[in-house]
């Protein structure tokens, strides 16, 4: 016979929605990308600004980011619009090396993971985030791992969002997705995602509490 204790457990939720989808660069590891094509500026005498902004136009651009082209076209191309001369490995190792883990996130994906949720890395990236799974092993703590180089659409297509929901069979608004870019979370919202636009460590948390009460303080 069930205990009315085990009838309880077996009913909690950890949070108010089934499903938590988080961005992988700025996100769940610092923004590798961004800090990567910084240092290459800084290492060739260039301004970084302007330099990191071409780097993400191009990596669209040029197709890579969508599994269209590979890593030897971007650096081309990045090589050809600025005039960088470092090799494709140094330039590689200068992005990979900048996408730092957070542990105190990996940390709350393992407990919520632990606790029975349903959890998707839906990120814009290329076959980095394989390599940095080989590297880290953290694909393990994901239920799905959707990566626009593979998917061959990014989260600045609205529909991404849409068939993403269809794939993990996850109703709208019984998800929440997490991303650092502003535009992404407007475009989640616009199908009805609950969304935590990622500023610091300590505001994610705050509005995280308000999905997952039982959280407060906990990742700290």
């Amino acid at each position: 016979m069930t205990t009315l204790k085990e009838t309880i457990r077996s009913s909690w939720k950890p949070c108010t929605v089934d499903a938590i989808l988080f961005d992988f660069g700025g996100v769940l590891a610092e923004e590798g990308f961004r800090n990567g094509l910084v240092a290459i500026a800084k290492g060739n005498g260039l301004e970084p600004s302007g330099f990191a902004r071409t780097g993400f136009e191009l990596v669209f651009d040029v197709g890579y980011v969508l599994g269209r082209s590979d890593e030897k076209a971007f650096w081309a191309a990045l090589r050809e619009r600025t005039h960088i001369k470092d090799p494709d490995s140094i330039l590689r190792d200068k992005i990979l090396s900048h996408f730092r883990l957070r542990p105190w996130m990996l940390d709350l994906v393992k407990k919520l993971k632990q606790e029975g949720m349903r959890l998707a890395i839906l990120s814009d990236q290329t076959n980095w985030l394989d390599e940095l799974n080989a590297r880290y092993s953290f694909f393990r703590w994901f239920d799905h791992v959707f990566n626009s180089y593979h998917l061959g659409k990014s989260k600045k297509d609205i529909s991404v969002f849409e068939d993403v929901l269809a794939h993990m069979g996850v109703q709208a608004g019984q998800a929440l997705f997490v991303d650092d870019h502003e535009s992404h979370i407007d475009r989640a919202k616009g199908v009805g995602l609950h969304t935590i636009w990622y500023v610091d460590r300590q505001s994610f948390e705050l509005e995280l509490a308000s999905f997952c009460p039982h959280l407060m303080g906990d990742s700290r």
